[in-house]
């Protein structure tokens, strides 16, 4: 298990895949929650002080907290020139999640910065740059790749506390509103285990003051809403107030195309084939396992599940290579 603050744990999973050098709507949502982040990992560390439901903090206790550049940058925002601002949680919650366009880009840079000086982030080559049918106009397209054995480790670790029989830890608590608000839920639980999340999540809202202080916050915005909309059939499992956009799959969207990779050569071996893809990958910087051979094949893909489809396109003559699909969960 990493040894990180909460704001780096979480961000190693809200950057894993997202595009590195632009600021695209869904990276924007992942930022916004990173943001929220950093405000839970102070409530935590016991940065504010607290007088009913008003949490006050000081430019001294921050100070006194040996602050991080990441940290600055989300609060500098908030305290302005103040010695001290207060608000209850869900106040500071919505006031770090909506910084603007451009402070939003300076606190991704300060925290991708510590991950990167931490070797727990890379900047690597898409993978939709591998597509042969990717047009890119010249635009070069990068994305974010997490350290996998970290990556694993912080995902395991929040399954395990959530659906294995014992008590929840505050970070996982936390972790679980930043999922839900940031739409990844999907990504780490099948639907089966979304329904025993969702019944989770109710009785840790019942059971758990910190629960029942935090879930009910939400600090989603209109575009984020309407997807929810748009996705309306995929609430099925929404069932109970807490749990509600426990399925919101907007940042999914992104990660939804299938990549087609064509071979040098024709083979009829399908291990074969799926060596040659392999390889091909790895030549481009990608980390590859394979989970399943088979005429259907799983791999892992930094960090990220595919099914491997043998495929052939007919060109000026046929071309066999494979189409990866995205699977859910990772």
């Amino acid at each position: 298990m990493t040894d990180l603050k909460l704001a780096p744990s979480f961000s190693l999973i809200a950057l894993n895949a997202q595009r590195s050098l632009h600021m695209t709507t869904v990276k924007r949502v992942s930022l916004r929650c990173m943001a929220a982040a950093v405000i839970l990992e102070l409530y935590l560390e016991g940065c504010f002080t607290q007088s009913e439901n008003k949490l006050t903090l000081r430019k001294e206790a921050l100070e006194q907290s040996h602050s991080t550049l990441y940290r600055e940058t989300v609060l500098q925002p908030v305290l302005h020139k103040s010695a001290e601002v207060k608000g209850d949680l869900n106040w500071w919650l919505k006031k770090a999640s909506m910084l603007s366009n451009k402070q939003l880009k300076k606190f991704e840079a300060a925290i991708s910065d510590d991950l990167k000086a931490m070797n727990l982030l890379d900047d690597i080559p898409s993978l939709l740059g591998s597509d042969m049918f990717f047009e890119s106009a010249e635009v070069e397209i990068r994305v974010y790749r997490s350290n996998i054995e970290a990556y694993t480790s912080i995902t395991e670790n929040i399954r395990a506390e959530i659906l294995e029989e014992g008590p929840v830890t505050d970070e996982v608590i936390c972790m679980l509103w930043l999922l839900r608000e940031c739409g990844c839920m999907h990504d780490f639980f099948s639907l089966n285990e979304l329904e025993r999340v969702n019944i989770k999540l109710h009785d840790l809202y019942q059971s758990n003051l910190w629960a029942k202080a935090l879930f009910p916050t939400q600090i989603r915005h209109g575009i984020e809403l309407g997807v929810k909309r748009f996705l309306v059939l995929k609430s099925k499992f929404a069932k109970t107030f807490i749990g509600s956009s426990i399925n919101y799959l907007f940042p999914a969207l992104e990660r939804s195309q299938a990549v087609f990779i064509e071979t040098e050569a024709w083979f009829d071996n399908s291990d074969k084939r799926l060596d040659a893809v392999i390889t091909r990958l790895n030549s481009y910087g990608h980390e590859v396992k394979v989970i399943k051979r088979g005429s259907i094949a799983t791999l892992k893909i930094d960090n990220l599940l595919y099914d491997a489809l043998p495929h052939f396109v007919v060109m000026n003559v046929p071309i066999q290579g494979v189409r990866l699909v995205p699977k859910h969960p990772l």
